[in-house]
């Protein structure tokens, strides 16, 4: 970023950390009294009751239930348990981050365990309750501006911090939810009834889509663990050469791929590629480019590929102006640095470089993957537990059932985009 830049963004978290500190202050001398009640009023529109500490478990009369249903519009009630009423200040202050962090310190939980938490996590979406967060207290906009905007987050000086802190934590922790081929990206589900055929056919609907010839040299940006690559080279019978920043996500992929010699991994940056391709696609890597960086990402892909070449774009996307491309939580635990692309930034970034081919939404098949996931990994969590703990296993849930109810509520879209040059002059019908 800069020695300068990187010192002014420094000062700017620090004034933040000390404004949402004091913020806090103040929210909990006046949490009986305002922040309490205002969380239990607004919960009636969701369809969502409180058990408050040394409370009795709610039992709600059938005429009352009837009543919230009613007037919230779902069909059932959802139910919090406040182990720690800090819960209510810490989370009007710092939204989806207070909201896990709370979590994990065991302030609450939901009645019902983790799908009951992607259904009111769901509920807080459709209802646009966030909307409260950043239009009553406008500095929040400012904060979540100055925060994740206003700098440039995904420089080359940044671009492996995504590795060291999320990719990198361990294959163990991958493989104890992934599917054999370690996808770790939406699958396809339309004919598909479990996670590994999904992902199979989601490999199978990029290599269609790509229009693949035996001996193509295929450029993969972002490779993760290489099994897109091993899949693309053994039944297409194409080159492939995998980029990513990960350095276990390359001795995983040449481990994989030994004795394959189609298959080439690298620990490279995008910004450092300049050879040509037939095809290149980018599956899941996208929400790691950043907005200060959209417009030269695609200048790359489009040095990169041929002129009569192929691209395939597998991204997750945000349609919602009043939602942030960046959310707190995932930011600090999960994804640092990662930002979801607005689609007006993808059209503006692909302009007078590349033509859309195709543009396919199937959003809804990442909330089945996601849900998918988090039974893998609760079932394997015994083997891993002694070497990540019980906070981890907290945080870690509350990511996939929170990452699930954005597709669910469709508030989040998972897009596949084919471009091209300048347009195919050849007929394309893009496989579905």
């Amino acid at each position: 970023m800069g020695l300068l830049k990187d010192s002014v963004y420094f000062l700017v978290l620090k004034a933040i950390s000390l404004y949402k500190w004091v913020e806090y202050q103040i929210l909990s001398v006046f949490s009986d009294l305002i922040v309490q009640p205002l969380f239990i009023h607004f919960s009636e529109d969701l369809g969502i009751v409180y058990q408050l500490p040394g409370e009795p478990e709610k039992e709600l009369s059938k005429d009352e239930e009837k009543r919230i249903c009613e007037k919230s519009g779902y069909k059932s009630i959802c139910t919090i348990k406040i182990n720690n009423t800090r819960a209510f200040a810490r989370i009007a202050n710092q939204e989806t981050l207070g909201a896990i962090e709370t979590y994990m310190d065991g302030d609450w939980e939901p009645v019902g365990g983790d799908e009951a938490m992607s259904e009111m996590a769901c509920r807080v979406m459709d209802k646009n309750v966030q909307k409260y967060y950043y239009d009553w207290y406008p500095v929040n906009k400012l904060i979540q501006y100055l925060e994740f905007r206003a700098f440039n987050l995904q420089t080359v000086g940044k671009a492996f911090e995504i590795a060291e802190k999320h990719y990198d934590l361990g294959n163990d922790l991958f493989e104890s939810f992934l599917d054999p081929w370690m996808q770790y990206t939406c699958g396809y589900w339309a004919k598909a009834d479990n996670l590994n055929d999904a992902q199979l056919h989601k490999m199978e609907l990029i290599a269609k889509k790509l229009d693949l010839k035996p001996g193509m040299r295929v450029l993969d940006v972002g490779c993760g663990w290489g099994t897109l690559c091993k899949y693309l080279a053994e039944n297409y019978g194409v080159r492939c050469v995998g980029i990513t920043v990960s350095k276990e996500g390359v001795k995983y992929a040449e481990e994989k791929c030994k004795g394959l010699t189609t298959t080439e991994f690298r620990v490279q940056d995008y910004r450092d590629v300049n050879e040509k391709f037939d095809r290149i696609v980018s599956v899941g890597m996208f929400e790691h480019v950043g907005s200060h960086n959209f417009r030269t990402y695609f200048e790359v892909m489009e040095r990169c590929l041929k002129d009569d070449g192929i691209y395939l774009l597998h991204t997750i996307g945000m349609n919602h102006s009043n939602l942030p491309t960046v959310i707190g939580c995932s930011h600090k635990y999960i994804f640092p640095n990662g930002q979801f692309p607005y689609y007006l930034e993808l059209m503006k970034g692909t302009e007078g470089l590349f033509i859309m081919e195709d543009w396919h939404n199937f959003s809804q098949d990442y909330e089945k993957t996601l849900v998918a996931w988090r039974e893998n990994f609760r079932q394997n969590w015994p083997k891993i537990e002694d070497q990540y703990g019980k906070r981890f296993y907290r945080m870690w849930t509350f990511y996939l059932s929170f990452a699930a109810s954005i597709f669910k509520s469709r508030k989040g879209q998972l897009w596949q985009i084919v471009l091209s040059k300048d347009g195919l002059r050849r007929e394309y019908r893009a496989a579905r």
